[in-house]
């Protein structure tokens, strides 16, 4: 009889052990998916600091101009913030217009990186608002109502009027030495832009550099433009056109995309920071293109 129940103990053990076996191996199948996808690749975006015109709410595109003092502090405080997690860059991707580089300089100096290489281009510049630059946001919205201006600002594929020699900033941007330097002979470069084409020119510089650097493992970061980023975002995350008008960014708020093998997101993109904070600050940029109410 005691040799019947230890073989009865034995065979219960086996029973148990091999349904634990199969619930294990059922919730692997489930799971399996999920530790696929695990980040291969960190990708940052930070939209540069405020800079003066962002301060004067007017459109200032191509136009070169520095951080204000706001600005400053802005990439300062990014900087701290990606030391404290621990980020390592390797690489720093800019365009070629004052705010984006000094935004890229103060973070790496905040995070004690200034070696790391900082490479620029100009189709990394924000968008060209053609006749736009220059003008004040809310002004617009009285005159043309806010919903023009928005459709004008935030739309896929809507450009605004071109600018022309007539403009007052015409020859501040197109005689200036650094769109010697383009790719492009420079009576090609764009006289203004949808988000669209954006998008379009930016994609050469993505796939062609970008991506490579990525794909060694390198971390990353885009120290851009609002539209800059946000092409690149709709490209990433495959945003449709309709829904890419609500996507804002701050100035000087990193965002973090993780992306799998084919660099695709594993997870929503992440902004940084002290989230009121954010809010607030995407709040004030939504609130850029609405009209003052009158006193």
């Amino acid at each position: 009889m005691q040799f019947r129940s230890n073989k009865s103990g034995v065979f219960g053990g086996f029973l148990n052990f091999f349904f634990f076996l199969k619930g294990f191996l059922l919730n692997a199948r489930r799971f399996l998916p999920l530790v696929l996808q695990m980040s291969n690749y960190k990708l940052f975006l930070l939209r540069h600091g405020e800079g003066a015109w962002n301060k004067e709410n007017r459109f200032c595109s191509w136009v070169d101009q520095k951080l204000s003092e706001n600005g400053v502090k802005e990439a300062q405080e990014c900087g701290k913030l990606l030391k404290e997690q621990g980020v390592q860059f390797d690489v720093v991707f800019t365009s070629i217009l004052s705010r984006s580089v000094q935004t890229a300089w103060l973070v790496l100096e905040a995070m004690a990186q200034e070696w790391v290489p900082v490479v620029k281009d100009w189709r990394l510049n924000e968008r060209h608002y053609g006749s736009l630059i220059g003008l004040n946001r809310a002004e617009m919205a009285a005159q043309h109502g806010e919903e023009q201006v928005k459709l004008w600002r935030r739309s896929y594929d809507i450009t605004p009027p071109p600018i022309d020699e007539s403009h007052p900033y015409f020859l501040e941007i197109y005689n200036d030495r650094r769109y010697t330097t383009c790719d492009v002979p420079k009576g090609n470069l764009p006289r203004a832009e949808s988000l669209k084409e954006v998008l379009e020119r930016l994609m050469p510089y993505w796939n062609n550099t970008i991506v490579p650097e990525i794909r060694k493992g390198r971390t990353v970061l885009i120290s851009a433009h609002g539209n800059s980023c946000r092409a690149l975002l709709k490209h990433l995350e495959a945003i449709s056109d309709q829904d890419i008008a609500n996507l804002t960014l701050p100035t000087g708020v990193p965002v973090l995309v993780e992306l799998d093998k084919s660099l695709k997101p594993v997870k929503p993109r992440q902004l940084l920071g002290d989230q009121d904070k954010i809010r607030a600050a995407i709040k004030k940029v939504e609130d850029q293109g609405k009209a003052k109410p009158s006193a």
